[in-house]
């Protein structure tokens, strides 16, 4: 029996040791799912969790939310530049514009010290998406028209001190929101994921001693970038353009351009947004960690190999964004809808521009949105206040090799649904329809794949608010392939349906409908005469 080469024990190391790091990161996310009451994070895991160096270098991640942790390296980054954490310290923040994404994503950081250290050697992160942090509207996901209508802003402030739970701090978040009992909850579950994290880490380094366990976090993060050039090196050289556009920003009706410039030099890229909107005065402007995060899972995904996400994995890619754009918005624009509508059109955007440099890898346009509820009022089965928020599936743009998937979250989200036993249990809701939007799909070689049907009674009166898009511009199809259909938002009242806009903030009352039909995805290739496009 042969021996392995150097190379062939080092590559085993770094084998071993990616999936040590993704293990913690797994385990803190299902700490996080199994402790925290609220059914965002317990059902539809909105959610993820994060390993980083000294100096803020991501390491490793759950398999979670990739609109949560490409941007997470930026909160981490603000953590350490503005608080000094000691031992038993966390630090939580959801500032937009000092490294957030938006209001209800809450990111705790925890530092790990190891053996009398002075400073810290990891960091725990972990990113939840809270279904109200106060604001205008019950959920905080308002069509708003500045950042402060969306809720409480937290800069990076310690929660956690020498292990003591700061409770002004905490007592201070919790009378700006309107339920405050299950944010209490969520941030202790935050707290706790952090700390089994901390407990895992400790013991790999005592496993294997703080050398060896540096050294192989520094490796993969070289490995992960050599891989990523290897991908890039296997694009054509050529610049490549292309540009699309969210329906309108809810304040507004004009359509609002996002468009790309994307230049391939050999082992690096040039991802240049000029020319995209100015910011907008509707909540779907995004901050400048978005459109990264963006771009580094558009890249990602054409690694055809599993390779491990760590910030080695930006080092090829420079990503260039106009200041002031509604892709790197100014405080205090509104960033609700940036976070979760406007990342999905830029990944739609990045990949309509590669996919002229890879004609035959490239979907066509998934569903493009998130069709992101929020409802709240009082319960009358309670008394007590409530805040309901949800994104729904839609489409899979079809694939030049197969069709597209049906009713699932796509891109930047692989949040799941709220389960109507789940959902008609914790909230004042009657569910009327849960269904595949048949058809909705774009037609081609290979179909796109269908949206949703969701039909939502009101058993009591409050606030609805939707933040959707593709309602008027649908996702496009690709090789020949046609769009898929664009989404559609209804109120039902006394038996007569109303078309709602895609973006709005409304008053419901008992007994009225919310009827929801997401888009589909596009199709992909001519449609083959004789056989046309499979159905699922």
């Amino acid at each position: 029996m042969g021996t392995l080469s150097s190379a062939g024990r080092l590559g085993l190391r770094l084998e071993i040791f990616n999936n040590l790091f993704a293990s913690v990161a797994e385990e803190m996310g299902m700490t996080l799912q199994r402790s925290a009451p609220s059914p965002n994070i317990k059902e539809r895991r909105d959610y993820s969790c994060s390993i980083f160096d000294e100096k803020g270098n991501l390491i490793a991640q759950g398999d979670h939310m990739p609109v949560h942790l490409g941007s997470m390296p930026a909160s981490v980054a603000a953590a350490l530049r503005e608080v000094r954490m000691k031992d038993g310290d966390a630090v939580l923040l959801n500032d937009p514009y000092r490294g957030g994404t938006h209001l209800p994503d809450l990111t705790m950081v925890t530092p790990l010290y190891h053996e009398g250290r002075k400073k810290p050697i990891f960091y725990l992160a972990n990113r939840a998406h809270h279904s109200d942090v106060g604001g205008m509207v019950a959920g905080s996901m308002p069509l708003s028209r500045e950042l402060y209508q969306e809720g409480i802003v937290i800069p990076p402030v310690r929660i956690l001190r020498r292990g003591v739970l700061n409770r002004d701090v905490l007592e201070m978040i919790l009378a700006n929101v309107r339920t405050p009992e299950e944010r209490r909850g969520d941030l202790l579950a935050q707290i706790g994921a952090n700390q089994v994290g901390k407990e895992r880490l400790r013991e790999i380094l005592e496993r294997e001693g703080l050398r060896r366990v540096l050294f192989f976090a520094a490796q993969l993060r070289l490995y992960s970038e050599r891989i990523l050039r290897d991908c890039i090196r296997g694009i054509p050289d050529g610049v490549y353009r292309f540009r699309d556009h969210m329906d309108d920003d809810g304040v507004g009706e004009q359509p609002i351009a996002i468009q790309v410039r994307i230049a391939i030099r050999g082992d690096r890229a040039v991802v240049d947004f000029k020319g995209s909107s100015p910011q907008v005065p509707g909540s779907i402007n995004a901050v400048e960690a978005i459109t990264r995060s963006a771009a580094y899972y558009v890249f990602r995904c054409l690694v055809e190999e599993e390779v491990p996400f760590n910030s080695g994995c930006f080092a090829p890619i420079d990503i260039r964004i106009p200041a002031g754009s509604i892709l790197a918005a100014r405080r205090p624009a509104p960033v609700a809808g940036g976070n979760v509508e406007t990342s999905q059109r830029i990944v739609d955007v990045l990949f309509g521009a590669l996919a002229k440099a890879l004609p035959d890898r490239i979907p066509a346009a998934s569903s493009g949105t998130m069709n992101n509820i929020c409802a709240g009022g009082l319960d009358p089965r309670t008394g007590q206040p409530f805040a309901y928020y949800e994104t729904m599936g839609g489409g899979q743009g079809a694939r030049p090799d197969g069709d597209g998937l049906s009713g699932v979250h796509t891109h930047m989200t692989n949040s799941l649904n709220t389960p109507i036993e789940a959902l008609e249990t914790s909230y004042p809701f009657r569910v009327h329809a849960y269904s595949i939007r048949r058809g909705s799909g774009g037609s081609g070689r290979h179909r796109g794949g269908d949206g949703l049907i969701r039909e939502l009674e009101f058993l009591t009166g409050g606030n609805l608010s939707l933040l959707t898009d593709r309602r008027k511009i649908p996702p496009y199809g690709l090789a020949g392939g046609t769009a898929g259909a664009t989404g559609r938002n209804y109120m039902i009242r006394r038996g007569r349906r109303y078309r709602l806009p895609s973006k709005g903030n409304m008053v419901v009352s008992p007994g009225e409908r919310l009827r929801m039909e997401t888009p589909g995805g596009g199709g992909w290739g001519r449609k083959n005469r004789k056989r046309g496009g499979r159905r699922r």
